[in-house]
């Protein structure tokens, strides 16, 4: 039976060794050693709570994650709280994909922003989450740019 909790500092090992598989499975090209930058993420924000994780779990496994960090920017009308989810780090285990884990992590991560007075939730959507994010209701926003420092 698969069940469901918040994750904390115990966990961040795993979450890291998760991340590093959501990325490898998006394509991502390895161009350093990226766990330290994690394992300090994880601790500090986990730690202080700009980051919070729900975790799925089947017989003491971690097998699938989510993410959520909720940032401030002046408020607009259509999230006049100026909060903002970012979603990010779901992932889960290829061979617990399409049981509805995914979508269960969405409901219980989107009901902390909810909590927290979050107007909007953006995510950077790889291609195999495209589909799970528009059936939940996402939408596209054609104005998101980025712009990477070099």
């Amino acid at each position: 039976m698969i069940t469901y909790r918040l994750a904390n500092i115990s966990d961040v090992d795993k979450l890291v060794e998760l991340r590093i598989n959501q990325l490898k499975d998006e394509g991502a090209i390895e161009t350093l050693e990226l766990k330290p930058y994690l394992k300090e993420y994880y601790t500090t924000n986990l730690n202080n709570k700009s980051f919070i994780s729900y975790l799925a779990i089947d017989n003491d496994e971690i097998i699938a994650t989510s993410g959520l960090t909720i940032t401030h920017k002046p408020p607009y009308y259509k999230c006049p709280t100026g909060k903002i989810g970012l979603l990010s780090s779901m992932y889960t285990n290829p061979n617990y994909r399409r049981q509805g884990i995914a979508r269960h992590l969405l409901d219980l991560i989107i009901g902390i922003a909810k909590e927290n007075g979050c107007g909007i939730i953006h995510i950077t959507a790889s291609d195999m989450g495209v589909k799970l994010y528009e059936a939940y209701g996402f939408s596209h926003n054609n104005n998101f740019m980025q712009y990477f420092i070099k």
